[in-house]
């Protein structure tokens, strides 16, 4: 799964779950945007950096790095970035790094030549499965909880996180797009399954079909809906699909609405 690709997805469209992961929560979001910066004549490539759009000492850069991977070498590779990234920015005066790991059992133990500034107020590093408490009343930490939780239990989170949305948001864009991250968090997770059966699971078939990611997939010919001139394999494709649902717990009518079949249809496989 492309943690990395997910986490700046999520900054992307919502900047406040950043702050809220570091515990900033008084910082004003519309203040920073969110870019990825490649610096000159190097290698290197800075993917995540949320740049003040007017710099001062209460609103710092924030270099952030997502780590789930091993990588022993990690923090000379890091501070490397940051610090040629100052050299070549002489404007900035405050900044900050943060870096993400999904336990710290994923930090490397190369840490002594950079000691004191990882003991100090100037690097946050943060382990998301001890983010605790404070993942289960934030609707945004919780969804970035979602991206470690496990397949077992990854789904019903889904459509709890979904509910709370529900009931949280009163803005439809925002809703819509807070469903969308999430199902595009379980895409991720479960990638052996279509992004019709996840609809189906997460009980937002319909309200799927209203959103970007739906009309994405009708642009590119794979719109849900009996159409004619079905092709056999897109065909075939939904009925193996059948027995999974069924499986999940899925009535055979909602199985049926959530792959555009008929009953009949879907009553004809199970009783094969």
């Amino acid at each position: 799964m492309q943690t990395d690709k997910i986490f700046y997805s999520l900054f992307q469209a919502f900047p406040s779950i950043f702050f809220a992961i570091i515990g900033e929560t008084n910082i004003n979001p519309s203040t920073y945007e969110f870019v990825s910066v490649q610096l000159k004549e190097t290698a290197f490539r800075i993917d995540g950096v949320f740049k003040p759009v007017n710099e001062t000492p209460e609103e710092p850069l924030y270099f952030v790095e997502v780590q789930f991977q091993l990588d022993s070498k990690f923090y000379r590779r890091f501070f490397a970035e940051i610090f040629l990234y100052l050299r070549q920015n002489p404007s900035v005066n405050f900044w900050r790094a943060v870096v993400i790991y999904p336990q710290r059992i994923i930090e490397p133990d190369d840490q002594q030549p950079y000691r004191l500034i990882l003991d100090s107020l100037q690097v946050q590093r943060i382990y998301l499965d001890e983010l605790g408490r404070a993942s289960q009343d934030s609707l945004q930490l919780a969804i970035v909880k979602l991206i470690i939780t496990g397949e077992a239990t990854a789904i019903d989170q889904g459509r709890q996180l979904i509910i709370q949305a529900r009931q949280e948001l009163t803005d439809e864009a925002n809703r819509k797009q807070i469903v969308e991250l999430i199902e595009t968090i379980l895409l991720y997770k479960f990638a052996n399954l279509s992004r019709e059966e996840v609809a189906a699971m997460l009980g937002i078939d319909d309200e799927f079909k209203k959103t970007r990611m739906y009309e994405s997939i009708k642009q590119d010919g794979l719109e849900e809906g009996r159409q004619e001139g079905l092709q056999a394999g897109r065909l075939q494709a939904k009925l193996e699909a059948i027995p999974r649902l069924l499986a999940l717990g899925l009535s055979v009518e909602q199985v049926a609405n959530a792959l555009d079949l008929t009953v009949e249809q879907v009553q004809q496989v199970v009783g094969n």
